[in-house]
């Protein structure tokens, strides 16, 4: 090879552009104060309304005679099948649920372009039908390989190009394949992706241009920014911060081999009609005794997506859900504590999640002593150390009113110290950026608070 044809292994500037970005409160297009009225205003543009129904108004799906799964006639999208899951050294050892099972791998991309020197990130007003608050801003492109395959036979996903040849029009600033809610989805993935263009970019009407400040101030609002757009802006190059730390990246990561080696995780596929303690009843599916979560059905009518109207199953829960970091300066240098946290649906079993994740009605049965460790500190934080704190929900393609209360927490050593309970680790806000250019090591709630770190919604 020539030397010609050498280039560095990482653009050092990067980091300096995003920051740069992220500073930037105001762009060169829609003033952040705006936003909420162009969205407001899409809304309008457009039919959007969503029922329920029963599951037998269900337009191309139907439960199997043999297991029960429910199902697309197209055997495309997603199916609702059983899981049982055991662990081991757990208050609950094994226990049965729906699940959601989708093979394919969808696209969540992030159009970027530099306007007077700032990076802009191009942002869509998107409704799905699972969304407390119909529209949010959502990803450049947003899509499951069924929908950009057109398995529905709908329109086309606008700007899909930029993210199937990025080469052809600019260069890849992330790509990385991440894991989705291990609770409800069996090894979801989604490539999240940030595609730099240089040339002119069409902009239509569902779409602006906003700084990664913008999009800070913005995660402030209740139901504004999409998960999706969440978990891809986590991914952004920021930079890997200090080089100081509590802990070395090398031992940060033969504790974290450590935490999935120690942990026997086994997530079968069960028939769905073999799930015991859940109840399939006319419109919904749900444990008998009322707690965790529902299958429901919806109909829905969305003028401004590629199909205009649709029926499918929603996964609903039973309450909101609390979600938070803490936070210390552990020799001045800031930190965050992440919990090596189990779920079923996990391709690894485990990833690294926020402090406390937790939905009270899912304990309500259980001793006080089975709840999450650090969950009164979470309940309660001393409104002064709040660093951060929005209601936001969660994809709303496949959930329906999820919403959690996401908070950021500053904590002393008292309260957490150094050496944290075993399965805590203090890390970085840029160790742990630097692990999500990783697959499966930073969950998808850990990585909204990773991207209120990277967009400055966090200032600390």
């Amino acid at each position: 090879m020539k030397g010609s044809q050498l280039r560095p292994r990482e653009d050092l500037d990067l980091p300096v552009r995003f920051a740069r970005s992220a500073a930037a409160t105001e762009g060169s297009g829609m003033r952040t104060d705006d936003v909420s009225g162009w969205i407001a205003e899409r809304a309008t543009a457009a039919e959007f309304s969503v029922e329920r129904i029963p599951f037998a108004e269900l337009d191309g799906w139907r439960f199997e005679k043999d297991t029960g799964n429910l199902v697309h006639r197209s055997g495309r999208f997603f199916t609702v099948e059983g899981l049982r899951v055991r662990r081991d050294a757990a208050a609950v050892p094994e226990w049965h649920q729906p699940i959601i099972r989708q093979h394919e791998v969808g696209i969540l991309g992030i159009l970027a372009k530099e306007f007077d020197g700032v990076l802009h990130f191009l942002m869509q007003a998107k409704m799905e039908p699972g969304n407390p608050r119909p529209i949010q801003l959502s990803p450049t492109v947003q899509a499951t390989r069924s929908n950009y395959t057109r398995a529905h036979r709908g329109a086309r996903v606008k700007y899909l190009e930029y993210f199937r040849e990025p080469e052809r029009h600019g260069r890849v600033l992330a790509d990385v394949l991440q894991s989705e809610h291990g609770s409800w989805f069996l090894r979801k993935r989604n490539r999240n992706m940030i595609v730099e263009v240089f040339g002119d970019v069409p902009l239509l009407g569902d779409f602006r241009w906003l700084t990664l400040g913008q999009i800070g101030e913005l995660l402030h609002r209740d139901n504004l920014v999409n998960m999706d757009a969440r978990t891809v802006l986590a991914c952004a190059p920021v930079g890997r911060g200090t080089a100081l730390a509590a802990h070395s990246d090398a031992d940060l990561l033969s504790w974290f081999t450590a935490e999935r080696s120690g942990h026997e995780v086994s997530a079968e596929p069960v028939p769905l009609s073999a799930v015991p303690g859940w109840v399939r009843r006319e419109s919904a599916i749900e444990h008998e005794d009322g707690r965790y979560f529902r299958v429901v059905a919806v109909a829905v009518r969305a003028g401004s997506r590629e199909v205009t109207c649709w029926t499918q199953p929603l996964f609903e829960p039973c309450g909101e859900g609390v979600i938070a970091m803490f936070a210390r300066r552990i020799g001045g240098v800031p930190h965050v504590l992440v919990h090596a946290r189990v779920e079923g649906g996990f391709v690894d079993g485990v990833e690294l999640g926020p402090t406390v994740q937790y939905m009270p009605a899912n304990y309500a049965h259980l001793a006080a002593g089975d709840r999450p460790l650090f969950v009164d500190l979470a309940l309660s934080p001393d409104p002064e150390r709040v660093l951060y704190q929005a209601m936001l929900s969660e994809e709303g393609g496949r959930f329906r009113n999820t919403e959690s209360r996401y908070t950021v927490i500053e904590v002393d050593e008292s309260q957490v110290p150094d050496r944290p309970p075993s399965g805590y680790r203090w890390v970085t806000p840029g160790q742990l950026g630097s692990l999500v250019r990783h697959p499966h090591y930073v969950n998808v709630q850990a990585r909204t608070l990773l991207a209120c770190f990277n967009t400055r919604a966090v200032r600390w």
